[in-house]
């Protein structure tokens, strides 16, 4: 019996990794994004530009860009609206710098969070 458990226990720590890595987006080698698998897909489009287009600003006025980690948390949500918290993290020459905002709009969010790094970083 105690083998049966154990190959179940086999089985199931894969699946769960998969679970965990299938929720990762990596955007080209230095992007990347988790928890946007709710986002539909049109939306997910204009993250995506957004997010590229504020890296290559991030990427001229930074010489060392290692890595932006973007985490997005659906709270409060109702049959009519959802909060986004984001969660972010910018690795550059081994320093790191993190911002966060909740606000029902993606895109406002996202905007929020860059507006934060540029403002950290002057």
């Amino acid at each position: 019996m105690e083998t049966k458990i154990n190959a179940l226990n086999e089985i199931s720590e894969p699946i769960q990794n998969f679970e965990a890595q299938e929720e990762l987006m990596n955007l080209g080698e230095k992007i990347q994004l988790s928890g946007f698998k709710q986002i539909d897909r049109g939306n997910m489009s204009i993250v995506k530009k957004i997010v590229g287009n504020q890296v290559r600003k991030i990427q001229e006025s930074l010489d060392n860009f290692e890595r932006l980690k973007v985490h997005l948390k659906p709270i409060h949500k109702t049959e009519k609206s959802m909060n986004h918290e984001l969660h972010a993290e910018l690795i550059y020459s081994g320093k790191v710098k993190n911002a966060e905002t909740t606000n029902r709009n993606i895109f406002m969010g996202l905007s929020e969070i860059f507006r934060s790094f540029e403002n950290q970083l002057k």
